[in-house]
C-alpha cells in the first residue's frame, strides 16, 4: 500500500515537472524541470527495488547529462523569442494527443492490475548491483571501455564545434566588442588576448 502511494506521489511530481518543462520559455527553467523529472523517476526506481538503476539515473542523467545541456544552453546564448501566434492550432492537437496518451496510460494501468500476481524470488532476481558490476567489469569490459572512449570523443568534438572560429571572424568579434566598449583605439593591437 505504501509503495502505491509513493508511486503515485512521484509519478505526479514527474508529470508536474514535465508540464513545467514544456510550459517555460526560458531554457534554463526547462532544464531545472527536467532535473525534477529525472529525480522523480529515480525515486520510482527505488520503489521498484532497482537501486542501481536509480543511482545511475541520478548520476548520469540528473548529473552529467544535465550539466552538458546547461553548457549547450549557455553556449548558444539564446535571446528572448517573440511569441508566434500563427501556431495556435497546435494547442488543440497537443491537447488531443495528451488525452490519447492519458487514455493509454489508464488502459495499461487497468491491464497490469488485472494480470495474475506471481511470486518473485529475490535471491534469483537479476539486476542487483553486485551482478551488474561483475558483468560490466568482467564479461563486458571491452564494450564499457569503448563507450568511455566514444563519450570522450563526443565531448572533445562538441567543444571543437562550439568554439570553431576562423581568424577573421575572431578579429571581427573582438573589433565589435571594442566598439561596444568604446575602446576602438585598441583595434589591431596584438597584445589583446582572444
Amino acid at each position: 500500500m505504501v509503495e502505491t502511494i509513493l508511486f503515485f506521489l512521484f509519478a505526479g511530481f514527474a508529470i508536474a515537472c514535465g508540464i513545467s518543462l514544456v510550459y517555460h520559455r526560458n531554457p534554463l527553467y526547462s532544464a531545472i524541470s527536467l532535473v525534477g523529472v529525472f529525480l522523480s523517476l529515480s525515486c520510482i526506481y527505488v520503489t521498484l527495488a532497482a537501486p542501481f538503476i536509480a543511482a545511475v539515473q541520478v548520476l548520469i542523467y540528473a548529473g552529467a547529462i544535465m550539466v552538458l545541456v546547461v553548457f549547450v544552453i549557455l553556449l548558444l546564448n539564446l535571446e528572448d523569442d517573440k511569441p508566434r501566434s500563427s501556431l495556435t492550432y497546435l494547442y488543440g492537437v497537443a491537447g488531443g494527443l495528451g488525452l490519447a496518451l492519458l487514455a493509454q496510460a489508464f488502459f495499461i494501468f487497468y491491464a497490469v492490475s488485472r494480470a495474475p500476481k506471481q511470486a518473485v524470488n529475490m535471491d534469483e532476481t537479476v539486476g542487483r548491483t553486485l551482478s551488474i558490476g561483475q558483468g560490466m567489469y568482467t564479461q563486458y569490459l571491452l564494450p564499457v571501455e569503448i563507450v568511455g572512449v566514444m563519450l570522450l570523443m563526443a565531448i572533445i568534438g562538441g567543444v571543437v564545434l562550439a568554439r570553431r572560429l576562423s581568424q577573421p571572424q575572431l578579429e571581427l568579434v573582438v573589433d565589435e566588442e571594442l566598439d561596444r566598449r568604446m575602446e576602438s583605439d585598441q583595434k589591431d593591437d596584438y597584445r589583446i588576448s582572444f
